[in-house]
């Protein structure tokens, strides 16, 4: 059965942009009969408890999702195996360049819109032995470019290059651990910040090489600071606790998200159930929501 999910980073509290997003990809998934997904990624900096508030501010607001929260953390061996699938094929090659190598790389001339130019694409193997730190591991890719179907974007045409399959420390890379991911759990939808909209043909890409299917993608307007800037938590009362704090409830805030999506009128107060009857993916701002706090 088709899905869709929301997959926060539990490295903090969600501000209300995220409450924001995951609400849209809520209403998406709900409002087309696809179930609703939860992934926690997790393969990078975890903060202790944000996992839990994360979700409970989630429920907070009226979200639900199906089957239990899965982990990236946990699946190791499904990217374990992707890896191994492209590497059989040819389709991968160790990469020795610190941060700074790969930075001025990307902004020598040669590189296209700083892309990574293949610094390590074709190391002999004296020259692989003669490399004193451990490497990460890239993919080997043979186009240059790969378009996506958007919602809201309609055709993106993006640039691939040979990005980084696991890390340095051999942990899955983000682009590699949310393709075998989203493939795995049968996820055909997903709904995110339109500041990813650049990761998506990388993403499509390796999804073929994977014979994975490409999911129909929607990347949605961000929330952005009185300076324009993606909202922070640095911002002031950003949080479901900030709001608490000057005495607004969580239906006051999915009240407030509701309105910057013209989801409903100035005096409305809703349920996240109420949203679906009514919900058009086409009426949606396509403009940035300004929070001033």
């Amino acid at each position: 059965m088709s899905a869709g999910r929301f997959a926060p980073s539990p490295s903090g509290d969600l501000h209300l942009g995220n409450l924001r997003t995951a609400l849209l990809a809520w209403l998406f998934a709900r409002s087309s009969g696809r179930r609703f997904l939860m992934r926690v990624e997790d393969l990078d900096r975890v903060r202790e408890g944000a996992e839990a508030r994360q979700l409970a501010d989630l429920q907070a607001i009226g979200l639900d999702w199906d089957g239990p929260v899965t982990r990236q953390s946990q699946r190791t061996a499904l990217y374990d195996d992707a890896i191994a699938r492209l590497t059989a094929a040819g389709m991968t090659y160790e990469c020795f360049c610190t941060r700074r190598e790969i930075l001025e790389a990307a902004s020598a001339p040669h590189a296209p819109d700083g892309a990574y130019p293949g610094t390590c694409r074709n190391l002999s193997a004296e020259e692989k032995a003669s490399k004193t730190r451990p490497p990460a591991l890239r993919l080997r890719a043979d186009v240059t470019d790969f378009s996506v179907d958007d919602v809201l974007h309609g055709r993106f045409h993006g640039q691939v290059d040979d990005f980084v399959l696991r890390r340095v420390d051999g942990v899955a890379a983000y682009n590699l651990a949310v393709v075998v991911d989203d493939g795995e759990q049968g996820i055909d939808q997903v709904i995110r910040g339109d500041d990813l909209l650049t990761s998506a043909p990388r993403q499509a890409y390796l999804a073929s090489l994977l014979e994975l299917p490409t999911p129909t993608y929607a990347h949605v307007p961000l929330a952005l600071n009185a300076q324009g800037k993606r909202l922070a938590k640095r911002d002031g009362a950003v949080t479901l606790e900030d709001q608490a704090a000057m005495g607004l409830g969580p239906h006051d805030v999915l009240d407030l998200l509701a309105r910057s999506l013209e989801l409903v009128g100035p005096n409305d107060h809703v349920t996240a159930k109420d949203l679906l009857s009514n919900f058009d993916p086409a009426r949606l701002p396509t403009t940035p929501w300004i929070f001033e706090t």
